[in-house]
């Protein structure tokens, strides 16, 4: 696997090398730092969308193809699968191969796959070209982080560009519902996928000519035991959660895959304690600024990741939207978690790190709280509480992410990267199970959801818990960034 992975990324290397794209001294940023920002946030932007933007055209795709139920939730599943299990390869292989090489086959593979299931013409090829996005997302999604810590040096450039990082990703997945219905109704689910391709394309161009070559690392080995078993840990928890959906959390079904992940992990953290370079040392677990910020994100995942699914279903099947009006109503929480992931740095100046995780946790536990009465109407049933989740999301994410890679080596820089998306997508996924399950034992959907929005609410709770018990004060501090970037 180690050798097979070694001549995927070997086929990059004899490309000729870009000019320098690492941010200046103090001053403007340089117009290919500039670009350098774009790009990772491109990538950003496409991984996290293809995660939502499917749900709305899976009637199209059933009816074309001919997919049963069970293929439908592959559709879904075999994208989250791929790109849970594979997060924390990805983030390594970019340490140990260089940022341009991985994001280059990350991205290749992303627009291979997308074009190969637009033209699908079975329920196979289109699962199988899923899973091969998933693949290409979770290589891609953790080196676009790297990509950003690695270019702009710690300090008021860095934050600002991880706030711009955290906005358009919390855009992508909230845009994915709109996006879909718009392509979907007025061209064909095919869009969906197919729309990537130029944009693809677009990114393997522009990564070639304006990130780095990386030198650092080429001494290390891919820890191939650890690699597998991590991979096949995260992938059967995955694969155990989207099982409870059909089959209940007490079933064979459930209970085996959830088990053998619990089991694979851990023989993975004790296969790391023996490894002369293991794939994720046992000393950044015990760095409370990566594991308390790898924790935040993990509730912060299984809350927020789950509230667009009871969202949707409560506006198309009680207050009878169809899919693209549920997506139109759904831009207002998207321009606000732009706007809020946007207005992290000004918050920063004034409160730090840990005090802005604390007060973003607490207006997003106000709006779950708020979105638990089930209101009638959009404005007030809707809109206002959604808004105040998403506010509260968006100025979240930046510090915790600020947080989690500070006082990183740069050699780590990918594996941490990744750890912190794995930690918020199969936070999403567990959450997911969970919430749905909690709704589910209610007499009716409504009170299903009013009931995931509560214990929502009390998961907030437990971030700030987390939060300040765990964080130092003054973590992760940098300088406060100044306007414009």
């Amino acid at each position: 696997m180690s050798e097979a992975l070694r001549t995927v990324m070997g086929m990059t290397a004899q490309l000729p090398p870009p000019s320098l794209a690492h941010d200046p001294e103090p001053g403007s940023p340089g117009r290919k730092a500039m670009a350098v920002l774009v790009l990772a946030c491109m990538g950003q932007f496409v991984g996290v969308l293809d995660v939502s933007i499917v749900n709305v055209a899976l009637p199209a795709m059933a009816t074309e193809l001919n997919l049963t139920p069970t293929g439908l939730q592959w559709v879904v599943n075999a994208y989250v699968l791929a790109f849970a299990g594979l997060l924390l390869l990805g983030g390594r292989a970019s340490d140990i191969y260089g940022e341009r090489r991985v994001f280059v086959v990350g991205a290749s593979l992303f627009t291979l796959a997308s074009l190969l299931g637009g033209i699908a013409t079975t329920p196979t090829q289109l699962i199988v070209a899923r899973a091969v996005q998933g693949l290409g997302a979770a290589v891609l999604a953790p080196t676009t982080l790297t990509i950003l810590t690695t270019t702009f040096a710690k300090g008021p450039r860095q934050t600002k560009a991880i706030a711009s990082w955290t906005a358009v990703g919390a855009a992508g997945g909230a845009a994915g519902g709109t996006l879909g219905g718009l392509l979907t109704e007025y061209l064909s689910w095919r869009w969906i996928l197919l729309i990537n391709v130029p944009i693809g394309i677009a990114l393997v161009t522009t990564a070639l000519i304006v990130i780095t070559r990386s030198h650092y690392g080429r001494e290390r080995r891919l820890d191939v035991l650890g690699t597998i078993l991590v991979t096949a840990g995260l992938t059967a928890l995955a694969y155990g959660t989207v099982q409870t959906h059909e089959h209940g959390w007490v079933s064979a079904a459930v209970l085996v895959p959830l088990g053998a992940g619990v089991l694979s992990l851990a023989a993975f953290l004790l296969v790391q304690s023996r490894a002369t370079q293991p794939l994720v040392p046992l000393g950044l677990l015990r760095n409370r600024l990566v594991a308390g910020s790898s924790l935040a994100m993990f509730l912060t995942g299984a809350i927020f990741l789950s509230m667009w699914y009871f969202l949707s279903l409560h506006m198309q099947n009680e207050l009878d939207y169809t899919p693209l009006q549920a997506g139109v109503g759904f831009l207002p929480h998207a321009l606000t978690l732009i706007a809020a992931s946007r207005a992290a740095p000004w918050f920063l100046r004034r409160m730090g790190n840990r005090t802005l995780i604390v007060a973003g946790a607490l207006v997003g536990l106000a709006g779950m709280v708020w979105q638990a009465q089930m209101a009638d109407g959009y404005v007030t049933g809707i809109l206002i509480p959604g808004l105040l989740m998403c506010a509260g999301q968006g100025v979240s994410l930046t510090p915790i992410t600020l947080v989690g890679t500070a006082g990183i080596d740069r050699s780590d820089s990918g594996l941490v990267s990744g750890l912190l998306t794995a930690a918020r997508t199969v936070g999403g996924s567990l959450g997911l199970a969970a919430l749905a399950t909690v709704a589910a034992a209610q007499a009716t959907p409504v009170q299903g959801s009013s009931a995931a929005f509560l214990v929502g609410a009390g998961l907030m709770a437990i971030t700030v818990a987390v939060v300040l018990l765990v964080l130092p004060r003054g973590a992760g501090h940098s300088p406060a960034p100044e306007p414009g970037l």
